[in-house]
């Protein structure tokens, strides 16, 4: 099966809310992506200047000390003890990782991938690129047989739900008896708030979860919201030894490697958990701000309990809140762009700096 025509980038439908937005006298406040705007801490600048002599080739799969780096951060950070460098592996960012896995892993047509309701697109671009279905289905009950991966994403990009230890297990016991594998995307889980600012926002490979085997389970993170490198596209996975080990051997042949000077910045940063917490606590301060101001403007925000957004609904078309939300300057997010059960929501984003998040929240504020 080729490749089909593929859906356009859907950003490109929010120019004219952006113009509107931007026309406000107090100018812009871009609330719609994700993407720090913080310094990158000076313990990674030193780091890539460490390793800046990367003369040769590196490996595919990623140094020992990168991978050692993530083995201990899932047992330090994440309640996942025991896993190996052998489990683990670096990705360009977590970005390609969730656009090749299913393709790398063999699936394609007759086959299904789960994704949640309220997704992230590349999920569904991944199925695309692999020729299998899509679906989006909350319920492991309601999984079709035809499953053969099932994407989680806990905290979830744009909702911020959290899924406790109860709800992963459901979802391991009912991909085992579909034959399925389990991806749980976990990019914001340093990021939590409420309940889980004090409490370790849950793992898929958390023993209290897998019962002690990883057969079929691989989770993956990155450093882009954790640590302000988006910019070094510096991603990382772990579980299953064996399929981290195909992974491995696809990425390999498709050469996508993460260079020799970023794999020793993931080595350092990953070990230190000083700079991620003071990032965590500028977050929790904007999120802070920006949370009453947008309830004020007749918002009401669900899940959003960890992670770097608000999802929020005024229970109109979303265009319209949109829209509302750019006469006052402010851009959003459209929620219709992660599916279906999105068409009423907008996402802000808490990555502006403090001064625009301030901004944003006097405007939202005003009568």
């Amino acid at each position: 099966m080729s490749l089909g025509p593929l859906p356009e980038y859907p950003w490109d439908a929010v120019a004219p809310y952006r113009e509107r937005a931007a026309s406000h006298p107090g100018g812009l406040v871009d609330l719609s992506i994700g993407s720090p705007v913080d310094p990158v801490p000076e313990i990674a600048r030193r780091a890539l200047a460490e390793a800046a002599d990367a003369h040769a080739y590196p490996t595919t799969q990623g140094s020992p000390a990168s991978r050692r780096a993530v083995a201990e951060w899932f047992a330090r950070r994440r309640g996942v003890p025991g896993l190996d460098v052998d489990d683990a592996l670096l990705t360009v960012g977590s970005k390609e990782f969730v656009a090749t896995t299913a393709f790398f892993l063999g699936l394609g047509a007759g086959d299904t991938i789960v994704q949640p309701p309220a997704a992230y697109p590349t999920y569904a671009m991944g199925a695309a690129f692999a020729g299998a279905a899509i679906a989006s289905v909350d319920d492991p009950d309601e999984w079709p047989e035809t499953t053969r991966l099932v994407w989680l994403n806990s905290p979830g990009n744009p909702d911020g739900r959290v899924l406790d230890r109860a709800a992963l297990r459901r979802a391991v016991e009912r991909a085992r008896e579909l034959g399925a594998i389990v991806v749980s995307d976990e990019c914001y889980a340093e990021l939590g708030w409420g309940r889980w600012a004090d409490e370790p926002v849950p793992s898929l490979l958390d023993p209290d979860v897998t019962g002690g085997d990883l057969t079929g389970l691989i989770a993956c993170s990155s450093l882009s919201k954790r640590s302000n490198l988006a910019g070094y596209r510096a991603a990382y996975a772990a579980g299953d030894r064996a399929l981290v080990r195909r992974l491995v051997t696809a990425r390999k042949h498709a050469g996508l490697i993460v260079p020799a000077l970023v794999q020793h910045v993931v080595a350092v940063v990953l070990a230190d958990d000083e700079h991620a917490d003071a990032q965590r606590d500028r977050y929790a301060a904007r999120r802070a701000r920006l949370l009453p101001a947008a309830e004020r403007f007749g918002l009401r925000i669900e899940g959003s309990d960890a992670g770097l957004y608000l999802w929020g609904t005024r229970d109109e078309d979303a265009w319209a809140t949109l829209g509302a939300l750019a006469d006052r300057g402010v851009l959003a997010g459209p929620g219709p762009f992660y599916g279906e059960a999105g068409a009423r929501f907008v996402r802000l984003s808490i990555t502006a700096s403090d001064e625009r998040i301030a901004e944003a929240a006097r405007r939202l504020a005003e009568d």
